[in-house]
């Protein structure tokens, strides 16, 4: 162990060294000075190094400060101390410092060190300043700069220049290859990540268990099974299966897979379960859309006495999201307090997304302005939830905020707040954030193209989004699924299902999303056989059958008057029938004036939400219109027992850049009385008339209150934009 009073002793002996070399030339023991002086040089760097290797940076820099004289050695020390340490800044501020000194002269492993720390910053300016003096003093020839030349470009998101790099580098070693296959890996590049590792065993290379580890982790992301399954062949000849993080992406590759048994088996044979592990195991059931499993391993490990790190949590507190438990996501949240990983942006960004999904926007928006760092992530995250959540002001707020204070704005961004235009109905902002994403360029990402044909959609210009969608030149699967869904959004079922044919003609191929637009248009067209076809494509393409799917098949077959198939197809489905499917029902049974079955759909909603007016008011119609006046009567009496209104519906209208809200019944319009006024006198030209006149109304009250309907006071509504 160094201590102070050595470092100090050191340092004289070194400075009396130095005093000593600088009157060599008038001692007659010349040769001999000089040797002295190198063994104190010797001894000195062997100190530094070791304090270097100790961590104790501080104390190497003060030594390092007070040499009066340095060698190449010193200098590199210091500097491979600071990159070690992730300290790039002064690894780069040494450097600068040394190289403008002639006496010392570079080597490879100094470059290679330095280049490194170019990577670490993103220094990509001086990095290629280096990579030039690299090529004119010939050190680019050198493997170890060719190597660190390679990881600088791939870390700053210069793919193509690391690989022509590579290309060209004339030594190649298991680290360069490493270094190239680790780069496309980490960029998305699985397939070219996987076919510089096929190069790399057929030309014979030997490979190493990073260089094994990065290679499955391309067929994980890729869901390469049979190559993954290769690959852990080829870890059971060299051994290195028991290598704790080759074992650890084993059990990632076949969990992304969809092999969770076979991944779990792997988990359990690992013998020493380390955090990484844990978190391996936790985040593939989370990824893979297992969350309770991976919210159960998450206590299993706590059971064995390992503690969390950021990503455990980060990942645990996902799973909590994507299940809206709330009150888990909050105990989680008080354990990240309590472990003092708040302040770790992942673990941050999680609770915040959780917050958002579980409908706790104060909760989220709270979270975000505590932080003191925010990453892209964080900002798209806050405005994703308030875009979901339908507070579209407040998504515009936060996107111009980010535009203002943080950083450049992402297609997710965009396409959040495009979703809001469309869900409002708001074309004009709709095609100002139109033309912004072509002033930045984002209009050509799959994201923002898929999230203009949906808005512009929405907003009734479908023509527009055929428009957008006829530019695309790479065809990709979210702007053909946005365009089935508007077609049939628009009742343009034919178009749609021609669409979804040729989607599948040019080699695409259709997920979930794209099967829940097609069997919605042949609900509309109500093509029943063709859409039972659809529907048992999906297993077909191996996917798996979701509510969604159930419940468009379940209002095909209300549409169709197939009552009873719906009925069956609801009780035999995987799913517990949730409110939206048997509300389908029970309009399907007032508009076929079937009492049996509607009364069934309705005892069911009831029994999830007692207070439901809407299932309340459209059974007393279904009894009305079948002349069940006793039955309607006690359904109204029931409402007026439990205090049951109807919220009144509300629409909205913009005239010069002013959006005004109407609601049945509502007086806070400033020019009320005035619309009140001008529909008495369209009354009187035109009698407006309230079809069914034995059907309940949805809020009886208001409506008397103003003696109006709801069609007329929306024909006032209108009448006033004129």
């Amino acid at each position: 162990m160094f201590t102070s009073a050595r470092i100090l002793r050191i340092t004289r002996s070194y400075t009396t060294s130095c005093i000593a070399y600088t009157q060599t030339l008038k001692h007659p023991l010349i040769q001999q000075t000089n040797n002295d002086t190198h063994f104190v040089m010797f001894e000195t760097n062997t100190t530094l190094k070791e304090l270097v290797k100790l961590g104790r940076l501080t104390d190497a820099r003060h030594l390092f400060d007070k040499l009066s004289q340095k060698d190449e050695i010193t200098w590199t020390t210091m500097i491979s101390g600071y990159v070690k340490a992730a300290d790039s800044s002064e690894a780069l501020s040494l450097f600068s410092a040394m190289w403008v000194d002639p006496v010392y002269r570079m080597d490879p492993f100094l470059l290679s060190l330095v280049l490194k720390a170019c990577g670490m910053s993103f220094g990509i300016k001086r990095g290629e300043s280096l990579h030039g003096y690299c090529v004119k003093s010939d050190f680019v020839s050198s493997v170890f700069v060719g190597s660190a030349l390679l990881d600088m470009y791939m870390k700053t998101g210069r793919v193509d220049e690391g690989c022509r790099v590579f290309d060209e580098m004339p030594i190649r070693n298991v680290v360069s290859w490493t270094a190239v296959i680790t780069g496309l890996v980490r960029a998305g590049f699985n397939m070219e990540g996987m076919a510089y590792f096929g190069d790399l065993c057929r030309d014979g290379f030997g490979y190493d268990s990073y260089t094994l580890a990065i290679a499955l982790k391309a067929c994980a992301d890729a869901c390469l099974l049979r190559s993954g399954k290769e690959i852990h062949g080829q870890t059971l000849k060299k051994g290195f299966d028991t290598t704790s993080f080759v074992a650890n992406t084993l059990t990632t590759m076949y969990s992304k897979c969809g092999k969770g048994d076979y991944a779990l088996y792997l988990f359990e044979k690992i013998k020493t379960k380390d955090v990484v592990s844990w978190t391996t195991i936790i985040t593939s059931y989370a990824q893979t859309g297992q969350y309770y499993q991976c919210i159960k391993a998450y206590l299993r490990m706590r059971e064995s006495d390992v503690s969390p790190n950021e990503y455990t949590l980060a990942a645990v507190v996902s799973g909590c999201a994507n299940i809206a438990k709330i009150n888990l996501g909050q105990q989680f949240h008080a354990h990240v307090l309590h472990n003092g990983l708040i302040s770790c942006m992942s673990v941050a960004n999680s609770i915040m997304t959780m917050y958002a999904k579980c409908g706790k926007l104060d909760l989220s928006s709270s979270i975000f302005h505590e932080m003191t760092q925010k990453d892209i992530v964080s900002w798209s995250t806050i405005i994703g939830g308030h875009a979901q959540g339908g507070y579209g002001d407040e998504a515009f707020k936060y996107l111009s905020l980010m535009r203002k204070d943080g950083p450049k704005p992402t297609e997710f961004a965009f396409a959040s707040v495009l979703s809001v235009c469309g869900s409002m109905a708001i074309l004009e902002q709709g095609k100002q954030l139109h033309a912004h994403c072509i002033i930045v360029g984002l209009d050509h990402t799959s994201m923002v193209r898929s999230g203009l044909i949906n808005m512009y959609s929405k907003c009734g210009s479908i023509l527009e989004s055929l428009k957008i969608f006829n530019e695309i030149k790479d065809n990709d699967l979210v702007s053909w699924t946005a365009m089935i869904s508007g077609y049939a959004e628009h009742g343009l079922s034919q178009q749609a299902i021609d669409l979804f044919e040729q989607l599948i003609d040019v080699g695409l191929r259709p997920d979930t999303v794209t099967f829940i637009g097609v069997l919605t248009a042949c609900s509309h067209a109500g093509l029943v056989d063709l859409g039972f076809r659809y529907f048992n494509l999906i297993s077909n393409y191996k996917l798996s059958l979701s509510k969604e799917h159930y419940g468009c098949m379940i209002d095909l077959l209300c549409r169709a008057g197939r009552l009873n198939e719906a009925e069956n197809m609801i009780a035999n489905m995987p799913y517990s029938g949730d409110d939206v499917v048997w509300s389908t029902l029970l309009r399907a049974c007032r508009l076929h004036g079937n009492v049996e079955l509607g009364t069934l759909a309705a005892r069911k909603l009831i029994e999830m939400d007692p207070n439901c007016a809407s299932t309340h008011i459209t059974l007393a119609n279904l009894y009305s219109a079948k002349g069940k006046k006793i039955e309607a009567a006690e359904v109204r009496r029931l409402m007026r027992t439990k205090g049951v209104i109807k919220e009144p519906g509300w629409s909205w209208i913009k005239i010069r850049d002013c959006v005004s809200a109407f609601a049945a019944g509502d007086h806070s319009h400033p020019q009320w009385e005035d619309m009140n006024c001008l529909l008495g006198l369209l009354s009187l030209k035109d009698k407006v008339f309230v079809s069914g006149k034995d059907l309940l109304l949805d809020n009886i009250n208001e409506l008397d209150e103003w003696n109006l309907d709801i069609d007329e006071f929306e024909a006032t509504c209108n009448s006033t934009s004129v």
